[in-house]
């Protein structure tokens, strides 16, 4: 893999090629870039923690703390995001992704406004049109949560 780094510059994704791959928008799109897209293989995408988060609001008003299921979610969307642009999407329209199973979640520590969240994702394997992937959620490389999560994906014109 050290060779694919030195010999091929990684892909990287702003919120708007985010947008094509990925049909989440807001309130629901809990990534806000990707600064690394290696195949299908790995990537990373970033989530910058806010205080206007709608979720703060009732989670919880005194101590807004961010719920670990949508820390899961945003580790799904970044491995969401690599497989469609792998899959070669320009369009949200062309794939669409099912969360199938989430496995081995374990939360480390709170995460709240002000941190910024960092996703890496890495392959595990893929068969026909299902991927799982293992997923982190790092703050300032501290290990907040994890998780294993497996999705298929379907055509997009699938009810």
């Amino acid at each position: 893999m050290a060779n694919l780094a030195e010999n091929q510059a990684l892909e990287t994704a702003d919120i708007s090629r985010i947008m094509e791959l990925i049909p989440h928008r807001y309130p629901f799109l809990m990534i806000d870039r990707m600064i690394e897209m290696n195949q299908d293989i790995s990537g990373v995408g970033i989530k910058n923690v806010t205080i206007n988060e709608p979720y703060f609001a009732g989670h919880f008003p005194n101590n807004p703390v961010m719920p670990g299921v949508l820390m899961i979610e945003a580790m799904a969307q970044t491995a969401g995001g690599l497989v469609s642009n792998y899959l070669g999407g320009g369009s949200n329209e062309n794939y669409i992704v099912y969360f199938m199973t989430i496995d081995k979640a374990r939360f480390r520590r709170p995460v709240g406004p002000g941190d910024t969240l960092y996703f890496p994702v890495h392959l595990i394997r893929k068969r026909a049109n299902v991927w799982k992937y293992r997923g982190e959620a790092r703050v300032d490389d501290q290990l907040v949560a994890e998780a294993e999560v497996t999705a298929m994906i379907a055509p997009g014109d699938q009810p």
